[in-house]
C-alpha cells in the first residue's frame, strides 16, 4: 500500500497537486513492476506444466489458478511452488516376490507435484523442466537429458525409442553414441530379449545392473556391449500404453540408487509432456492421394523420392519426411529392403546432413531453383556380382515439396566422359579424314591445340602441312603423302605459330583401307608436346651448364690442391720438436669438388720452444687456400719475431678485416711449449679446445676467451697455460674431426674423448686407429690433426 505525502502548511496549491501526481505515478510504477515479475514467473510455470502435461498455454494457466485456489495460495506463490517441486515421490518398497530388475505396478505413477523427493533431486528436476522448454526435436531431448544426467549419475549415453507399427522399435533420438552405432541400432525388429521392448510391453522400468546376468537375459546394445556396464530403461508415461521408452547407459558398473531411480522417474515424467508438445511429423494418412502418389513413384524407372520439409520452431528446416519413394531408393541410402516412405530422411541416413545433397535440398527449398550434384560412384549387386555404377543426384521443387532423383549413367555416357577426360588430361584431340568425300571431323580439343576457330571448320588432310612452320612443312607433307598412297602410318612432330608463341605438336595417324587395300579413311590424334619439349630443351641446357661448371670446379680443385700440397708439406714420420714427438695428419674432404682451408704448423722456434698451430678458414676453393696461406705464414712470422700469442691473434684479425675478401673468417689455436719448464701456453680464436690425455683420463683444456677471426674490429683474446707431464698426449684438431651431421658437434667431442681414452695396441706414433674410429666413410669437410706426445716412462 502506498500513501500520498502530506503537504506542508502554506504550500502552494499547484505544488500540492504536483506532489499527488508524483505519488500516483510511483504507485503505478510499483504495480507495473510487480505485475511484470508475476507475469515472468507465471510464464515459466506455465511452460513447465505444458512440458509435463502437453496441454496448451491457456489450459496450463487455468490449472495453475485452480491449484492456487484449492491450496489458498496466491497465483505467484503457486507458480514458485510448481517450479520448485518438479520431482516425483520416492519409490514405494517392493512387494515380496518381485523381480529385482522390475518395478512393482503403479510405482512409476507418483505425481510430480508431490514434494517429498530429496531436495537436490527436486532442484535438478526444476532445472530440467526449464531446459526442456527449449527442446524442439527428439535428438535435442536426448542431448538435454545427457547434459542433465551425465554429471548427476554418470550417464554416458541416452537413447529414445518409439514403437513402430510392426511392433519393433525405431530410434528417434540419441546422444553420446556415434552415427555408425545409431544406424546399426536404428531399427529394432520385434524380437524377444530386448529390454526396451519389454519396457513398452509391461509399462515398467528395467534396471540392468549386473552385466553378466543381463547378457544372458537380453541382447545388449553396443559395440562391444561391455562398453556400458549398467543401464536403465524407462517407459514414457502416456494416457494409454507406452509408445516411447528412454534408455540411460553408463560406462561404470553399479546399481541405480533409490535417489537415482527417483531422479530418472521424474525426468521421464517430464519428458512425457515434452514429447507430446513436440511438433513430431504426423503419421502418414493412408488416403487415396497418398496411395496414388506412392503408386506413381513405384512406376518410375529411376530412383526417386518425394520430400516435404519438417521445420523447427525457429522456422528452419531440420529434416524432411519421405512422402513417397521408388524401390531403388533404399539401396542408394544403404537401407536395402526397408520402406523409406513415411520416415524422416536423416533417420534413414544420418550421415546425409554432411553430404552435398543435403545442402542441395536446402538450396532448392530456399531459392526454388533446381540442383544437380557431381557424379558419384555407388557399389551395387547385379546378378550376384558387385559392380560400381555412376549416379548423379538431382533435386527439383514441386510446390512446397521436393523431388529427388538419381540418374544412372549408361555405358555410352561413361565412355564419352572418359574420352573427354583422356583428351583433357593428355592434352590431345582426335581427328578423322574421309579420303573419298574429303570431309574432315575434329574434336573440340584439336581446334584449341592448333589455335583455329571451330566456326571455320576442320582443315582438309592435304592442307594440314600449311599449319606448320615452313621448316617443318616438308617432313609433314612427305608423311601424309606416304600415308595416302601407301597406307604407311606416321608419327611426326611439327611446330605451329599461335598468338601465345611457338607450339610443339605431334600428329599420329593411320589409314583404314577398303577390301582392295586402298586407303579410304584416315584417323589419328594431335597432341601438344610444348611443355615436354621445353623441359627437354631446359634439361639439355642444364646438362651443358653442369658440365661446364664441373670442368671449372675441377680445374679450381686441382689448382687449390696443388697449392695446398705446396703450402702444407706432409711428413710420413713423426718429428721431434723441443723434446716432443709430433705427428700430423691432413685428410681432404671426399664429397664435393672444393678444397678446404684447414691447416697446421709445427715448428721449433729460435729460442728452442715449439710452436703448434691448427686453423680453419671458412669456405672452400682457391680463395680459402689463399687466405689459409696468408694466415699460416703471417702467424709463424709474428711469433718468431717476438709477438705474443694474443698479440698475433689480434693482428691476424685486423689482417682479415682489411683483406680483399672482407667477409673472410677463420678459427685458430696457437700454442707455445717451453721444454725447460714443460709449460704450454696457448690462445684460441673461436676454435675447439685441445684434448689432453693423462694417465688414461682424457679431458678438454678450459678455453680462454677468444673470438672468431674477422668477426669484429675490437676482439678480446686471453692466454691459458698448463704443465705437460711425461706420458701426456695432446690433440689439436679442426672441426672436421668431430662434426659429422646429422649428429651434433657435442656428440662428436664426446666420441673423441672415448676414442683417445680407449686402450689400443697401436704404435705410440700412429694416428691411424684414432682417425679410423672417428671419421665416417665419406667426409664432407677437411680434417687436420696435430698429435703431440711427451716422452716419458709410459712411452706415450
Amino acid at each position: 500500500m502506498t500513501s500520498e505525502p502530506v503537504p506542508q502548511p502554506g504550500a502552494a496549491p499547484d505544488l500540492v497537486e504536483l506532489t499527488k501526481i508524483v505519488a500516483r505515478q510511483r504507485a503505478e510504477l510499483d504495480r507495473l513492476r510487480d505485475q511484470a515479475a508475476t507475469a515472468a514467473v507465471m510464464e515459466r510455470a506455465k511452460g513447465a506444466v505444458m512440458a509435463l502435461t502437453g496441454c496448451p498455454a491457456d489450459a496450463a494457466g487455468e490449472l495453475l489458478l485452480q491449484r492456487a485456489k484449492a491450496a489458498r495460495h496466491t497465483l505467484l506463490e503457486e507458480c514458485w511452488i510448481t517450479l520448485g517441486t518438479l520431482a516425483p515421490a520416492p519409490p514405494a518398497p517392493g512387494r515380496p516376490g518381485e523381480a529385482p530388475g522390475v518395478e512393482a505396478p503403479g510405482s512409476g505413477e507418483a505425481a510430480l507435484e508431490e514434494s517429498d523427493a530429496p531436495d537436490d533431486v527436486t532442484a535438478a528436476l526444476a532445472r530440467l523442466g526449464r531446459a526442456l522448454v527449449r527442446v524442439m526435436t527428439p535428438h535435442d531431448l536426448a542431448r538435454c537429458l545427457l547434459e542433465h544426467l551425465g554429471p548427476d549419475m554418470g550417464a554416458d549415453a541416452v537413447l529414445i525409442y518409439a514403437r513402430r507399427p510392426d511392433g519393433g522399435l525405431g530410434l528417434i533420438g540419441h546422444a553420446g553414441i556415434e552415427d555408425r552405432l545409431a544406424a546399426q541400432w536404428g531399427q529394432v525388429p520385434p524380437l524377444s530379449g530386448m529390454a526396451a521392448l519389454d519396457v513398452l510391453r509391461t509399462g515398467e522400468p528395467r534396471w540392468l545392473e549386473d552385466l553378466a546376468a543381463d547378457e544372458r537375459q537380453y541382447l545388449l546394445i553396443g559395440d562391444p556391449p561391455h562398453r556400458w556396464r549398467s543401464r536403465a530403461w524407462l517407459p514414457v508415461a502416456a494416457a494409454g500404453p507406452a509408445e516411447v521408452c528412454i534408455g540411460v547407459l553408463r560406462g561404470r558398473a553399479g546399481v541405480f540408487t533409490p535417489r537415482d531411480r527417483t531422479h530418472l522417474r521424474g525426468a521421464t515424467r517430464l519428458c512425457a509432456g515434452r514429447l507430446r508438445a513436440l511438433d513430431l511429423p504426423p503419421e502418414r494418412d493412408a488416403d487415396a492421394t497418398t496411395d496414388a502418389v506412392q503408386a506413381l513413384f513405384e512406376a518410375l524407372p529411376v530412383a526417386a523420392m518425394l520430400l516435404t520439409p519438417l521445420r523447427a520452431a525457429t522456422g528452419e528446416t531440420e529434416d524432411f519426411r519421405v512422402e513417397a519413394a521408388t524401390a531403388q531408393v533404399g539401396d542408394l541410402l544403404d537401407r536395402t529392403g526397408e520402406e523409406p516412405a513415411g520416415r524422416r530422411l536423416l533417420e534413414l541416413r544420418p550421415a546425409l546432413a554432411a553430404e552435398p545433397l543435403w545442402q542441395g535440398c536446402l538450396h532448392v527449398l530456399a531459392t526454388g531453383k533446381a540442383y544437380e550434384g557431381e557424379p558419384f560412384a555407388h557399389e551395387e549387386v547385379v546378378a550376384g556380382v558387385a559392380e560400381l555404377s555412376v549416379y548423379t543426384a538431382r533435386v527439383a521443387p514441386l510446390g512446397d515439396a521436393l523431388v529427388v532423383s538419381w540418374i544412372r549413367h549408361g555405358s555410352s555416357d561413361r565412355q564419352e566422359q572418359r574420352l573427354a577426360d583422356l583428351q583433357r588430361l593428355g592434352n590431345l584431340g582426335w581427328a578423322n579424314w574421309n579420303l573419298a568425300t574429303q570431309e574432315a571431323s575434329w574434336s573440340t580439343q584439336v581446334f584449341s591445340l592448333v589455335g583455329r576457330d571451330p566456326a571455320h571448320g576442320p582443315v582438309r588432310l592435304p592442307d594440314v602441312p600449311r599449319l606448320a612452320l615452313p621448316e617443318d612443312t616438308p617432313a609433314l607433307t612427305r608423311a601424309i603423302g606416304e600415308l595416302v598412297h601407301g597406307g604407311r602410318p606416321f608419327d611426326v612432330p611439327f611446330r605451329i605459330r599461335t598468338s601465345g608463341g611457338i607450339r610443339h605438336l605431334r600428329l599420329v595417324a593411320e589409314a583404314v583401307a577398303d577390301r582392295h587395300g586402298t586407303p579410304v579413311e584416315v584417323h589419328g590424334f594431335v597432341q601438344d608436346m610444348t611443355a615436354r619439349r621445353r623441359a627437354e630443351l631446359a634439361l639439355v641446357e642444364s646438362e651443358r651448364a653442369i658440365l661446364t661448371q664441373h670442368d671449372v670446379l675441377q680445374a679450381e680443385r686441382t689448382l687449390a690442391s696443388r697449392l695446398q700440397h705446396a703450402l702444407l708439406p706432409m711428413s710420413n714420420r713423426p718429428v721431434h720438436l723441443a723434446g716432443l714427438r709430433v705427428e700430423v695428419a691432413y685428410l681432404p674432404a671426399q664429397s664435393g669438388v672444393h678444397v678446404g682451408g684447414d691447416w697446421f704448423s709445427a715448428i721449433e722456434l729460435p729460442d728452442g720452444d715449439a710452436l703448434l698451430v691448427v686453423g680453419d678458414v671458412a669456405g672452400h676453393g682457391v680463395d680459402a687456400v689463399a687466405t689459409m696461406a696468408q694466415l699460416r705464414f703471417t702467424a709463424k712470422g709474428m711469433v718468431i719475431t717476438g709477438s705474443s700469442l694474443t698479440g698475433a691473434l689480434a693482428r691476424l684479425n685486423t689482417l682479415l678485416l682489411h683483406s680483399r675478401d672482407s667477409h673472410a673468417t677463420a678459427t685458430m689455436v696457437l700454442a707455445r711449449y717451453e721444454p725447460r719448464r714443460r709449460r704450454l701456453v696457448w690462445a684460441q680464436a673461436g676454435h675447439p679446445p685441445p684434448l689432453l690425455l693423462r694417465d688414461g683420463d682424457a679431458r678438454y683444456l678450459p678455453r680462454p676467451h677468444g673470438m672468431l677471426l674477422g668477426a669484429t674490429a675490437t676482439p678480446v683474446y686471453r692466454e691459458a697455460e698448463c704443465r705437460l707431464d711425461p706420458g701426456d698426449r695432446l690433440i689439436l684438431y679442426t672441426d672436421g674431426l668431430v662434426e659429422h651431421p646429422p649428429d651434433s658437434i657435442d656428440r662428436g667431442l664426446e666420441q673423441l674423448v672415448e676414442a683417445v681414452a680407449a686402450p689400443h695396441g697401436d704404435e705410440p706414433a700412429s694416428l691411424g686407429p684414432l682417425l679410423a674410429r672417428m671419421l665416417p666413410e665419406e667426409r664432407r669437410d677437411d680434417v687436420c690433426v696435430v698429435d703431440v706426445r711427451v716422452p716419458g716412462v709410459r712411452g706415450g
